[in-house]
């Protein structure tokens, strides 16, 4: 992308003023570059990637705040480096622009190519995160909170469910290692790990609270049946009995156990009929 002219971005013009202490006078980056296109000197070449390496820098760390947490910021400075170097080898200055000008925009573009680059999520899906995020922040200043899930899609004119598959695609999205530091919903920094729900069962309390709930409920129901119907559960389930074989011990017939059984196990589910939604959770 070649440049033309003063740059219109005001608060670009602003990033140049501030960082142009740390470069070369253009009058003499011209020279230097004059004299690199006619002797070819890669020492030359060196000196001013060494002398404008600021202004990559600059336009990386100034958005550090904001990058992804997939990003890495190693890459960014690479390639703004070779950038840099690309605009001492292409830098015209007939076109009217200094080279400061001119490697900013280079390196600028190589930057947010990278950016794109490394992202493996859709461009319309990173718009709807802008979307969410302005949405917040509007709301936020308004109301002086943060919204719920329910006031963040009607602000956005979306349903909640359409809202929750962008929010789960937005989670998906980000690459990143679990020890990187990330917001918690207090505004504190933790690392990753600790945001993730955990998908055992066994150290979920309210889980375990089903589980504990249930198997006193369970044992009343089956205090309820009779002493042979207990009998028969403890050979069947326990022991691990054969039908034959249970009829065996309590001298009955193989039928005869076949309906034992049947009566026992709609007996426990006429029992347990009313806390049927608390079993399947502790299950």
């Amino acid at each position: 992308m070649e440049a033309s002219g003063t740059p219109s971005d005001s608060g670009r013009v602003a990033d140049l003023r501030r960082t142009r202490s740390h470069r070369l006078p253009d009058a003499d980056a011209l020279a230097l570059h004059t004299e690199y296109r006619n002797t070819g000197d890669a020492r030359i070449r060196d000196r001013l990637v060494i002398a404008y390496a600021g202004i990559v820098k600059h336009i990386v760390y100034r958005k550090v705040r904001e990058l992804p947490a997939w990003c890495e910021v190693d890459d960014l400075l690479s390639c703004g480096v070779e950038a840099l170097i690309g605009a001492v080898d292409r830098f015209d200055p007939e076109r009217g622009a200094t080279f400061e000008q001119y490697a900013w925009t280079r390196v600028h573009g190589a930057v947010l190519d990278e950016l794109r680059r490394q992202d493996w999520a859709p461009r319309p899906l990173r718009r709807w995160e802008r979307d969410i995020a302005k949405a917040r922040e509007q709301f936020s200043s308004i109301h002086h909170r943060p919204p719920t899930d329910d006031e963040l899609a009607d602000a956005m004119g979306i349903d909640r469910e359409h809202l929750d598959r962008l929010l789960q695609d937005l989670q998906a999205s980000e690459l990143t290692s679990l020890n990187s530091l990330v917001l918690d919903e207090e505004n504190s920094h933790v690392e990753r790990i600790e945001t993730l729900l955990s998908q055992a069962s066994d150290l979920d309390p309210e889980a375990a609270t089903a589980r504990v709930e249930a198997k006193e409920k369970f044992r009343r129901a089956f205090g309820r049946l009779t002493q042979r119907e207990r009998e028969l559960a403890v050979l069947l389930y326990v022991k691990n009995l054969t039908l034959r074989e249970i009829g065996d011990v309590l001298g009955v017939s193989e039928s005869r156990v076949c309906r034992l059984h049947a009566r026992l196990k709609q007996r426990l589910r006429d029992s347990l009929h009313a806390d049927a939604a608390l079993f399947r959770e502790a299950v």
